[in-house]
């Protein structure tokens, strides 16, 4: 009689065919996933690339993996799958692989939903934000609970299956081969598992940015697969002070030459403690200083904005207000998360590779912010939220640097609203009104950060207060409406106010909801609307490219205050920036773009930059080619400054004459009840 097919196969194996078994089971799983998102996205996929060269990448990457889960039992073979040691092994094989399996079932079944809220595989985002459940899990219950439900069911039955198979395949091997046959393939073994790992015969071992093969960031995503995307993001936080050098490199002199030529009010001056620091005189000189809200819109992307071309126009009120104010008509995030808006609109801080400098360590404290050198001009400084302050450390950020105070959900008596984000934006705004109605009944001038939240999955809000755009209530559309909706009930309320006339208001969003598309970056998905208004502002449009980072240079000039501060960002008060072509910067996934006027220079890791023209008309982006040299120098200049300063601590003012008090730092410096020095 036969032996059962199993028992042959490690007969001929010995204890190796546990690890054959389980690789040829891995990479049936991670085949069989990527088959699945490519039948999915189709379209996508067979514009930007082959089939079998995505297949055969696919059989690539998933080899690296396999051989990084299965390196750990070869190493021990030798020692454990001996005739004395071999029940330890077959524990230690059991646990150990069913692990892993269940890992590679677990990831690829949670792909699909990360991918229609990010466009990509999972990446660092998918361990990042773990540390908030609270707000993770309700996400996922509100806008992903089928896909949530059935990956749990999923990932269930696959340990289920794998823990069965094993079971039975290693219950029933028992001829354990002799010690020196053991250690006489063990070379053999660990040759083909080196290769499988580098998968390259180059200096460095294979890497995710090599599979990046098609003008498509999904599509490339999806040649690897999910687990080593995760692990390879995680990786590369232990190196992420310099992970723009991915890019390629330039010495410190080399950034400052190419940053000088295009900012010429960065006054070169040799070895500079902070060498971005310069010297600026507003264009608005004023007896006394008006009050500053910057309110940040959650998601409000120009995707819903029907006069910057949006595809789903539900911002009525701020269609209204842009008659009342300055209009920025093209105007881009530095990023895709919100604290890539707070870093870029309060700090005037660059993008990077790296997590912003609101998550890092050494930014916080001794960084910039113009909540900091409001405080130097006598200004009290807030923070205002809606929800939990912690997250995504954005109170341990701005206590550090320069904001006396927060105001968080814990701050609010008897909201009208409370959803899984926080209060309503309702709450938010009148929270923002009682704040500046007491600042100006106490003639102090006032500095307040505000952001919104309503606009966030799983988007609750109160009810009765909009016409919906789509009839289920909690979809993005009628979020963005009802946000949009109380921020047109807040700033007519503001004008009938007695603060009107000494506050400037810039309205402006984070980043879009979501950014996706087939381009290598999506620059239609980076703008977002931007408004100044209040005080003496005369209507305006300002038509240039224009970034997050040039907000809170042209701020200060508003307000009338002179000042020397690290920001590289244009004054958009001066005519001749106004109508220039202007410039953008974007971090998109692993790429970072330059956009100036409608050139556009695209860098990549381990790969030569890319030239382009982006047509804001039609809102399209189309390759040309290679970048020329200058080109990506410009663009690698402004990629590696911030980690530069970021990493020297080189980003911040001279002095700092304010010194804290312990009321204010209570956030009682108006006297009356308030936002607390959470964080």
């Amino acid at each position: 009689m036969k032996s059962p097919l199993h028992t042959r196969f490690f007969n001929l194996f010995g204890p190796y065919g546990v690890l054959l078994f389980l690789l040829l089971t891995g990479l049936t799983v991670l085949s069989l996933s990527r088959l699945g998102l490519i039948a999915w996205q189709w379209d996508r996929v067979t514009s930007a690339t082959d089939l079998w060269l995505m297949i055969s990448q696919g059989i690539r990457a998933d080899l690296i993996i396999m051989g990084m889960l299965l390196a750990p039992l070869a190493l021990l073979g030798p020692i454990l799958a001996t005739r004395l040691a071999w029940p330890v092994w077959r524990v230690l094989v059991l646990v150990w692989g069913v692990i892993a399996i269940t890992l590679l079932v677990f990831m690829e079944a949670a792909t699909p939903a990360f991918i229609l809220q990010y466009d990509l595989r999972p990446n660092r985002l998918f361990v990042e934000y773990l540390k908030y459940p609270r707000e993770v899990f309700a996400t996922l219950w509100g806008d992903f609970r089928l896909p949530l439900l059935l990956g749990v069911l999923i990932t269930a039955l696959a340990g289920w299956a794998i823990t069965r198979l094993m079971k039975n395949w290693l219950g029933t091997y028992n001829k354990i081969w002799p010690f020196w046959k053991l250690w006489l393939t063990w070379p053999v073994v660990a040759v083909l598992l080196v290769v499988m790992v580098r998968s390259s015969v180059g200096h460095r071992p294979a890497n995710p940015a090599i599979f990046a093969l098609t003008p498509d960031p999904l599509v490339n995503s999806l040649i690897i697969n999910s687990t080593w995307s995760v692990y390879f993001a995680l990786y590369n936080l232990k190196h992420e002070d310099r992970s723009a050098e991915v890019y390629g490199t330039l010495s410190n002199d080399e950034i400052m030459e190419q940053l000088d030529k295009l900012y010429p009010w960065l006054q070169p001056d040799g070895d500079r403690p902070f060498p971005t620091l310069n010297y600026r005189q507003a264009t608005h000189p004023r007896k006394n200083p008006l009050n500053l809200v910057i309110i940040l819109e959650e998601s409000m992307g120009a995707t819903f904005v029907g006069s910057l071309g949006g595809e789903i126009p539900v911002t009525p009120e701020l269609e209204r207000l842009k008659e009342f104010g300055w209009w920025f008509e093209q105007l881009y995030s530095t990023g895709t998360r919100s604290v890539r808006g707070i870093e870029a609109t309060v700090s005037g801080f660059l993008p990077t590779r790296a997590r912003s400098v609101v998550k890092l360590s050494l930014s916080q404290q001794n960084f910039f912010t113009i909540a900091e050198l409001l405080g130097t001009q006598g200004y009290t400084t807030e923070f205002i939220y809606g929800g939990e302050s912690h997250f995504d450390n954005m109170a341990s950020f701005f206590i550090g640097n320069g904001f006396q105070s927060v105001i968080d959900q814990r701050d609010y008596e008897n909201p009208t609203f409370v959803g899984s984000w926080g209060v309503s934006d309702e709450d938010l705004f009148e929270k923002t009104h009682q704040r500046l109605s007491e600042a100006q009944q106490h003639d102090e001038a006032y500095f307040g950060l505000v952001f919104t939240s309503s606009n966030h999955s799983p988007y609750e809000f109160p009810d009765g207060r909009i016409e919906l755009h789509n009839p289920e209530k909690q979809t993005y559309p009628n979020a963005v409406k009802y946000a949009d909706f109380a921020l047109g009930n807040y700033i007519d309320r503001a004008r009938q106010s007695d603060y009107w006339q000494n506050t400037l208001f810039l309205v402006i969003a984070d980043h879009d909801l979501k950014v996706f598309g087939d381009s290598l970056v999506p620059i239609e998905r980076f703008q977002i609307p931007g408004l100044i208004l209040g005080a003496d502002i005369e209507p305006k449009r300002i038509t240039s490219v224009t970034s997050q980072i040039d907000m809170p240079t042209t701020l200060l000039s508003l307000l009338g205050i002179d000042a020397e501060t690290p920001m590289i960002g244009r004054d958009m008060t001066i005519p001749e920036e106004q109508h220039s072509p202007g410039r953008a910067v974007m971090q998109f996934a692993n790429y970072f773009a330059l956009l100036q006027g409608q050139e556009v220079t695209i860098l990549r890791p381990g790969q030569s930059a890319l030239g382009g023209v982006y047509d804001p008309e039609a809102r399209q982006l189309q390759l040309t080619g290679e970048a020329t040299a200058s080109d990506t120098r410009e663009a690698l200049a402004h990629a590696l400054m911030p980690s530069w300063l970021y990493r020297q601590q080189r980003y911040d003012m001279p002095s700092k004459p304010l010194v804290l008090t312990a009321e204010n730092r209570d956030g009682k410096a108006l006297n009356k009840q308030p936002g607390n020095n959470h964080g």
